[in-house]
């Protein structure tokens, strides 16, 4: 007699299928959740140490005595804390020697704080030339109303006058044996200096009629003053500068293609206080694109879109012949309205050589 085998009663095993599932679950949550933690970290880290990067720039002509002149470069900082008193800036720039420092914008915090901005500065020896161009998220440096002092500043820029700082609205030079050093702000070479000028006079004779002039009057009139001033001063430095002066140009929003091509076209050629003069060009405000993903670099930038190319946003390139140098920057800007902070894009400060050499 043939006994039946009897059908087993787990042939669907749904308790064995819940417990792999379970599982499969259990080591994928964990892998997540350890990769989270990694990437954490690792961005954790390089946010908070500070890299310093050289870079060499090729200037044809550049006199013997301006060899390996060398500028340290930041940008961007929105007053932000490295560390303890700029620990983490203080440890990349340790025992590093330069000329001069340059400041291209957006130091200080969107509240106004100018404290990281002055650590800073403090690092910085004394005697060295350190100068400074406000970025689009810094407030402005001249106080037309009246304020806490007759200076033309605003309070702020009077505090980090006091710090040793020049706030560049004119151009400035330095000399090393025979040879200049310009450093211009880049807004200048495309400034109409005679209706700036038939402006400011305007303004200043209307407030001059007045007998009495209110305090906010007062204030207006000694700004006025001031660019007028100011604008003779440029003047001179244009009608001084020669073809053998290095003329190295700053500004907080990097110059375009579009804008150096129509600047080189209608400016005389003969000029000499011309971009197709200048050296270098130093600028930051990008922040190198805040988030960027290892192996493909910025991953959305405003202006450019998605994955934009780097020469348009960070390192050193050239436009139609002229060295552009973009800071990375050290802090992070709302420029970026999804993007807080800084992803895999360690903050940096720049020290620039310049050479005649070709690299």
């Amino acid at each position: 007699m043939r006994v039946r085998r009897r059908r087993s009663q787990y042939i669907f095993a749904p308790e064995k299928q819940g417990v792999s599932g379970r599982s499969v679950l259990l080591w994928t949550s964990v892998f997540l959740l350890l990769a989270a933690a990694t990437v954490f970290t690792v961005n954790f880290v390089m946010d908070h140490q500070v890299v310093f990067h050289k870079q060499t720039v090729t200037v044809q002509n550049l006199p013997d005595e301006l060899e390996n002149w060398t500028i340290l470069h930041f940008s961007d900082l929105h007053g932000r804390e490295l560390g303890e008193d700029q620990a983490a800036i203080r440890a990349a720039i340790k025992d590093q020697a330069y000329s001069s420092v340059v400041f291209t914008g957006d130091m200080i915090g969107e509240d106004g704080d100018l404290q990281p901005f002055l650590d800073l500065v403090a690092l910085l020896p004394e005697k060295t030339p350190k100068l400074y161009v406000p970025g689009d998220s810094d407030p402005e440096m001249l106080d037309a109303a009246a304020h806490g002092s007759l200076s033309v500043y605003a309070d702020w820029a009077v505090r980090l006058q006091d710090a040793g700082v020049t706030l560049l609205d004119e151009p400035i030079c330095f000399t090393r044996g025979k040879s200049s050093i310009w450093f211009i702000p880049e807004y200048l070479y495309s400034l109409d200096l005679d209706s700036m000028e038939d402006a400011y006079q305007r303004q200043l004779e209307q407030l001059s009629g007045s007998v009495i002039l209110t305090p906010d009057q007062a204030a207006q009139k000694r700004v006025c003053q001031h660019h007028l001033a100011r604008i003779e001063r440029i003047r001179t430095v244009k009608k001084s500068l020669t073809e053998k002066d290095i003329q190295i140009a700053l500004t907080h929003t990097p110059v375009t293609r579009d804008y150096v091509t129509t600047m080189l076209s209608w400016r005389d050629k003969s000029e000499i206080f011309s971009l197709r003069h200048v050296s270098l060009v130093l600028a930051g405000h990008y922040c190198a694109g805040q988030w960027r993903l290892p192996g493909l670099g910025a991953l959305y930038v405003p202006d450019y879109g998605f994955f934009p190319d780097d020469s348009l946003i960070t390192g050193l390139s050239y436009i139609a012949g002229i060295p552009q140098y973009i800071s990375p920057g050290l802090g992070a800007s709302d420029y970026y309205a999804w993007q807080p902070g800084r992803v895999f894009n360690s903050p940096t400060v720049t020290m620039i050589a310049l050479t005649s050499r070709i690299q």
